[in-house]
C-alpha cells in the first residue's frame, strides 16, 4: 500500500485548503514554501472556472500567499486542453467569464453563434435567458454540450447563488441530453493537471476538503488522498461515504515538514 512517503508531487484545491474566505489557513504560507525550497512539483486546483489564473495569483496574493499562475489549474483550463484533444481547432458556443473564453482562446477554439460543434457553459454572474435558449438550440442541432464543473450553488458574501450545474441542469431538462462535466469529480482534470507538470498517479498526492469531489476523484484517479478540516467535511461527513481519504487531517499545517509516515485513518473515521 502506498504511503506518504512514496508522493513526489502535489495537487491541492485552493478553497478550503489554502485559503478561506479569502484568509489563509494556517499552515499554507509555509507549505507551499516547503514545497518550492525542495522543488517539488505541484498545482494548485480549483473547479472555479470564472477567473484566469493570473486573476487567482493575484487574489491569493492579496491573501498572503505567493502561488506563480503557472502553479494554477481551473477547471476552465482542463476544458480547453480535452476539447482541444477532441477536437482540435473547433468551435464554440460559450456561457462563461473571461477564464474560459481566455482559456479555450489559447487552445485555439472560436467562439461563434454560427453551428458549433460544442456548446460549453461554466460559472458566470451573467447568465440570460437569450444566452441559454441559444445553447438549448445548438444542442438539439446537433452540438456537443460540456460544462466545466458540476457544482450546483456557488458561495458569496450574501449567501449561495446558482452555479453551473443548476444551469446545466436546466438546459438538460429542455434538451434531454446530459452534459460531458471535466471537473472535479472527474479525475480527467486530475490526470490533465498531472500531465501538465509531468507528474504520475503512482507518487502524487491530492490535497482537498470535499468527500465528494476532491477525495472520490482522488481515489478514482489512483492518488494518495488527503481530506483537511479545514472547509467543507468534517468527521461526521466521512461517514456518509463508502470510501474513505488515505488520510485525514486538521489542516496542511499537518503536511508541513512532516515526516513520512505510514498513513492510518484515525480511528473512529
Amino acid at each position: 500500500m502506498r504511503t506518504r512517503a512514496d508522493v513526489e508531487c502535489w495537487l491541492t484545491d485552493m478553497d478550503g485548503v489554502l485559503v478561506h474566505e479569502n484568509r489563509p489557513v494556517v499552515g499554507a504560507a509555509e507549505l507551499l514554501a516547503q514545497w518550492r525550497d525542495s522543488a517539488t512539483p505541484f498545482l494548485v486546483l480549483t473547479n472555479n472556472p470564472i477567473f484566469t489564473p493570473r486573476d487567482l495569483s493575484a487574489r491569493l496574493r492579496r491573501s498572503g500567499l505567493d502561488v506563480p499562475e503557472e502553479r494554477i489549474w481551473t477547471s476552465a483550463l482542463a476544458t480547453a486542453e480535452f476539447l482541444k484533444s477532441q477536437l482540435p481547432g473547433g468551435t464554440a458556443f460559450v456561457i462563461g467569464e473571461a477564464g474560459l473564453t481566455t482559456a479555450l482562446h489559447e487552445a485555439g477554439y472560436i467562439m461563434t453563434e454560427t453551428q458549433p460543434d460544442y456548446v460549453v457553459v461554466g460559472e458566470t454572474r451573467q447568465y440570460s435567458f437569450e444566452a441559454i435558449t441559444k445553447a438549448i438550440r445548438f444542442i438539439n442541432a446537433g452540438a456537443r454540450f460540456i460544462i466545466t464543473n458540476p457544482d450546483a450553488t456557488g458561495p458569496t458574501p450574501s449567501g449561495v447563488v446558482p452555479a453551473t450545474g443548476s444551469f446545466a441542469a436546466l438546459i438538460t431538462t429542455a434538451t434531454g441530453k446530459a452534459p460531458y462535466v471535466v471537473g472535479k469529480p472527474n479525475p480527467m482534470m486530475f490526470r490533465s493537471a498531472m500531465n501538465r507538470i509531468g507528474a504520475h498517479s503512482e507518487n502524487t498526492g491530492m490535497i482537498g476538503d470535499r468527500m465528494d469531489t476532491d477525495v472520490v476523484a482522488a481515489i478514482e484517479a489512483g492518488l494518495h488522498s488527503v481530506l483537511v478540516l479545514t472547509g467543507i467535511s468534517d468527521r461526521a461527513e466521512i461517514e456518509r461515504y463508502p470510501f474513505r481519504p488515505d488520510e485525514v487531517l486538521e489542516s496542511v499545517a499537518d503536511l508541513v515538514s512532516a515526516e513520512p509516515w505510514e498513513s492510518e485513518m484515525p480511528e473512529g473515521v
